[in-house]
């Protein structure tokens, strides 16, 4: 992986100068990443990118060409230079599992170390979890809309060439069943998917030496698209060439609904009752709330779980939390006023209250308390002495995401707009010892 030292604003570095000159960067401090609030109608978020942040992380090194241009752009001084040659994270990270929900105010980050330490990492931080939590958190909400129906994300045109890759592994940790995005699947073992689009079709002198041309490639269980000229037409076209055994037809145009009700009645009198119906254009969880009657099998979602509109942010914001006044003193909590963007100080311990397995409320309590049995313990150890305490697959991360989901109370899943499904609470904080930094910490 390339060095991501760069991918951070300018003023990371530029505090971390000031504290390096006055003496204050090795204090004990502990950052937390939280969200104040989610996306106006969401009622929960959905955790993700905590392992590409992780690999991001560890590639968090200063080469001689990045000194060489924070150098030649009087970024920092020759001494915090040669402080960021031998940087090397050197703190701990606790964190909510991929794949797990969040609501305002969950602490999915926390990051013990010394304020160097910790302050650099913001930016690569939120770029990171922002980002890949946003898509999960949309994608997730088309998953439950879809009715079980089969999820193909095909979002990679629509954003950033390395967001889509992202984006393809964000929505697949949630429950898309593959990408189009060969990236993602060389990159993070996401399925890939995809066999033509109406380019191809018009290529041909007709239809029918197109679909002609894609079996003899791909065998009769292709896909086919049949909605380049009448869909009507390109069904039967395409059960004359591929036969009863076409394995399904895709649709990306019209009314999908009415489309895909006419299509299955004609594949199923030509006796193609196992050839599937797969439906792409313009889809998001309303419109798939929407075609949830219709005899639809899978569906194709691009544009709506990439971009802001059908992905807005997390606003994950990342906030000092507690610091010692020395290097051996105890860390005391701190916290910032002003209305909303107030924040609550300390270090937080989270658990998730259940009642006969059902979430009723997140509660936030000093570290070093214990979380009681009524209630799931949210964080786990991620980074510990530089070593790697938290490494689930993709599979595991699925796993849990739906044991997570499963959690919620029923107006989770609702459509309308509304708050949070979980409540939170705060216990007060109280200070701990500094010592604390350099412990795993469990209760």
């Amino acid at each position: 992986m390339d060095p991501t030292s760069l991918l951070t604003d300018r003023y990371e570095l530029t505090m971390l100068d000031a504290a390096l000159r006055a003496g204050s960067a090795e204090r004990p401090t502990i950052f937390e990443t939280f969200t104040r609030s989610l996306p106006l109608g969401r009622r929960y978020g959905v955790v993700a990118g905590l392992g590409r942040l992780i690999d991001a992380i560890e590639a968090f090194r200063f080469d001689d060409d990045q000194l060489a241009a924070l150098d030649d752009d009087d970024v920092v001084s020759p001494a915090t230079l040669a402080w960021l040659a031998g940087y090397r994270f050197r703190g701990e990270l606790h964190a909510y599992r991929e794949g797990e929900i969040f609501v305002p105010g969950s602490p999915v980050l926390t990051v013990a170390a010394p304020f160097a330490d910790g302050v650099v990492l913001e930016t690569l931080v939120l770029s990171v979890l922002n980002h890949d939590s946003a898509v999960a958190s949309a994608a997730a909400r088309m998953v439950n809309a879809s009715g079980g129906r089969g999820m193909m994300e095909f979002g990679g045109r629509r954003t950033h060439e390395q967001a889509a890759v992202a984006a393809a592994r964000a929505a697949y940790l949630v429950g898309f069943d593959g990408s189009s995005n060969l990236a993602a699947g060389a990159r993070y073992g996401v399925p890939t998917l995809g066999t033509s689009a109406h380019a191809f079709t018009l290529l041909y002198d007709d239809e029918r030496a197109a679909f002609a041309a894609q079996v003899a490639a791909l065998g009769p269980r292709t896909t086919l698209l049949v909605d380049t000229y009448d869909t009507t037409r390109g069904i039967a076209t395409a059960l004359e060439v591929a036969g009863p055994e076409l394995g399904a037809v895709r649709i990306d145009s019209g009314d999908l609904g009415a489309q895909a009700r006419s299509a299955r009645t004609q594949l199923d009198a030509a006796g193609a009752t196992a050839t599937r119906i797969v439906v792409s254009g313009d889809l998001d969880e309303y419109r798939l709330a929407e075609l949830v009657d219709a005899p639809i099998d899978a569906y194709g979602v691009g544009t709506s779980v990439v971009t802001g509109s059908g992905a807005p942010t997390s606003g994950f914001v990342y906030k000092l939390v507690a610091r010692a006044r020395s290097l051996g003193g105890p860390l005391e909590p701190v916290a910032k006023a002003g209305g909303s963007k107030a924040t609550v100080g300390g270090r937080k311990r989270a658990g998730r209250r259940l009642h006969e397995g059902v979430a009723v409320e997140e509660v936030l309590r000093d570290w070093h308390s214990h979380v009681p049995a009524a209630e799931r313990e949210l964080q786990v150890p991620v980074l510990i002495d530089g070593a790697r305490r938290h490494d689930p697959d993709l599979a595991g991360i699925r796993e849990h995401h739906r044991a997570a989901l499963a959690e919620l109370p029923e107006q989770a899943y609702s459509l309308a707009p509304g708050v949070a499904c979980i409540p939170t609470r705060h216990q007060p904080a109280r200070p701990v010892p500094a010592t604390a930094i350099s412990e795993e910490a469990s209760p």
